[in-house]
């Protein structure tokens, strides 16, 4: 059946909600004879009757009084009944789906709410690409708050060609609009720490309007990350071991443990918990990017939770770091995280505590998935069409463009900045070593594991083109490009042919985004990605197929990384260390500053 939320303002429902409390008005939904999981005390209390009316939870206990002839009962003898689960930090672009089709992936594992920071949409259409997903986000069988992107563009023009820039009174705007909670990660910590002035300006912006700024600090800590934290930043999900977390905790963040798909730190990071002993009451489990075919064969919150029970946290302690921990964090546990009175009524029923086995869920008082399932058709909202026209070159590409020159020098070998690459790491290495000219021109070396890399500017017809070399990829031959390329999401190549990497460039610019596979002419494998080059409108189901397809097709090319379009999507990011690439060459991202592919 279709669906579309009943979403109430307490004060509309609470004389209803206190009749149905004392059985004057009875119940719409009853969920009955649960194991309450109660995360405000942490018990597992036998028996519990669970009465709803609309959308909110009248009452916890024996409800039997609030039962009448029209009530609807669902039994759940045997099973252990949480609160849905949350999300606290998610960018769902990177599932690379859209908002709809992501909530028909994760609300049948139980997420009935999620923290979405849309920086990637918006990194291309601004605030325009914020109000997109807005609009498709708001009736949907999921709860979706969403974070004002901080750092759109991430960088200074000096560094990079940006779609779009969210300034500090667009920040203000956006955080009138119901349902934008918070100002969304700021990556631009050496911004803060410098008190660049637009910085501070997002960020009193957001601190007036009361409410958080969520933070993104890259493994500082000491002075620096005190510095931090006194700007009024309130959380972190980069900590990646535990002695990040406790320091985070211990200054009053909230510490944000994170297990996606590309980026893994749960093992490590939980240890601040199981083995440092500290509280975790702030302590929050999230995801920040997921990809399609680990939301369908792993889960979202779900696995997490699992994940975090497996490393030796108490059940009822992994549930309460996915639910109600981010409801406080946001200030909004009067409304979800959850089972009480008063609150939505999203409840998820579990028929094994300890696997996280996902029964039954409830969002908004509707039952809406049933053994992994979906009982009710989410609305779909096409995107328009400016949201398809994203990608903008000023020319067809050829091989020529590939091509890195070195003026100067006929034969030989020359020493180049290079960037290293590791699986499994946003982090870049800073190389200086030898490669081949020939002809004046500078070559990739399979052998030795060096590739051509390059970003092509695809939103203002500049013609702008970045060249670099990057080692760590395994390619023997072929090419791979991506419009996926944080955080300006330009057109990203890389290879060890320049025909390949033409062709893989063109057939993405052809479907208006994606990523392609290609191999001595011959497109292997391609996704389309027309929505702002970021995300498709078909199916989650084959997405996940053309995805799974594309990492067959890397592994055909040499690569035998996890989720490489991942790690290639983070060469073109600036703000992170040590070298990066973007349309205007090479920046080292310690020094920070531009600098030439060859070396003095």
């Amino acid at each position: 059946m279709s669906y579309k939320p009943v979403r109430t303002e307490l004060w509309e429902v609470l004389r209803e909600l206190i009749d149905v409390a004392l059985g004057r008005l009875k119940a719409d939904l009853i969920v009955e004879n649960a194991t309450l999981v109660n995360v405000f005390t942490g018990e597992l209390q036998e028996g519990v009757d669970i009465a709803i009316f609309k959308d909110r939870i009248a009452l916890v206990g024996d409800a039997e009084h609030a039962k009448g002839l029209r009530t609807n009962v669902v039994r759940a003898d045997g099973l252990f009944a949480v609160p849905g689960f949350i999300d606290a930090h998610v960018h769902v672009e990177s599932s690379m789906v859209t908002f709809s089709e992501f909530a028909r992936a994760v609300v049948p594992r139980g997420t009935t709410s999620i923290f979405a920071d849309p920086h990637e949409i918006a990194n291309v259409l601004g605030l325009k690409g914020l109000k997109m997903v807005w609009e498709e986000s708001r009736n949907l069988p999921l709860k979706v708050f969403l974070c004002v992107p901080s750092c759109v563009p991430a960088s200074s023009p000096e560094f990079e060609t940006a779609g779009a820039k969210i300034g500090p009174e667009d920040v203000e705007e956006a955080l009138s609009w119901p349902g934008v909670v918070a100002l969304g990660e700021m990556m631009n910590y050496p911004g803060v720490l410098a008190k660049d002035e637009e910085v501070l300006a997002k960020l009193m912006a957001t601190l007036k309007a009361g409410k958080p700024v969520e933070g993104h600090s890259d493994g500082i800590m000491g002075a620096e990350l005190n510095a931090y934290v006194a700007a009024g930043i309130s959380s972190c999900h980069e900590a990646t071991t535990p002695e990040q977390v406790a320091e985070r905790l211990r200054l009053g963040m909230w510490a944000m443990i994170r297990e996606g798909s590309a980026w893994r730190d749960l093992r490590a990071c939980i240890k601040a918990i199981t083995e440092l002993r500290l509280d975790a009451r702030r302590a929050v489990l999230v995801t920040d990017d997921r990809h399609p075919q680990d939301l369908l064969r792993e889960g979202h919150m779900d696995f997490v939770i699992r994940r975090a029970i497996e490393e030796g946290v108490d059940p009822v302690t992994a549930i309460r770091m996915a639910t109600l921990n981010p409801a406080e964090h946001y200030g909004l546990d009067h409304y979800i995280g959850c089972i009480a009175p008063g609150r939505a009524a999203d409840i998820v029923l579990l028929s094994d505590l300890e696997a996280v086995e996902v029964h039954t869920v409830i969002s908004d008082g509707t039952v809406v998935a049933r053994g992994g399932f979906m009982m009710v058709r989410p609305e779909k909202k096409p995107y328009p069409d400016p949201a398809k026209r994203t990608v903008k070159l000023h020319k067809r590409l050829e091989p020529g463009d590939f091509e890195i020159r070195a003026p100067g020098v006929g034969e030989g070998r020359v020493k180049a900045h290079i960037i290293g690459v590791e699986e499994m790491s946003a982090i870049t290495k800073h190389l200086v070593e030898d490669v081949v000219v020939s002809g004046q021109e500078v070559r990739p070396d399979p052998e030795r594991d060096i590739a051509l890399v390059a970003v092509v500017e695809r939103h203002r017809c500049s013609g702008n083109i970045g060249r670099g070399l990057v080692k760590g990829f395994g390619l023997k031959e072929g090419a791979a490009s991506s419009t996926v390329a944080h955080d300006s999401h330009n057109l990203l190549v890389v290879g060890v042919d320049t025909r390949d990497m033409a062709l893989a460039a063109n057939s993405v610019v052809e479907v208006g985004g994606g990523m392609a596979v290609v191999r001595g002419g011959e497109v292997l494998a391609r996704l389309e990605l027309p929505v702002a080059g970021l995300m498709s409108e078909e199916p989650i189901e084959i997405v996940a197929e053309k995805v799974e397809a594309l990492e067959k097709a890397w592994r055909e090319l040499g690569c035998t990384m996890r989720a490489p379009f991942m790690t290639l999507s983070l060469l073109a990011l600036p703000v992170l260390p040590e070298l990066r690439i973007t349309d205007k060459g090479l920046v080292d991202t310690v020094e920070f500053k531009r600098i030439g592919l060859l070396a003095e």
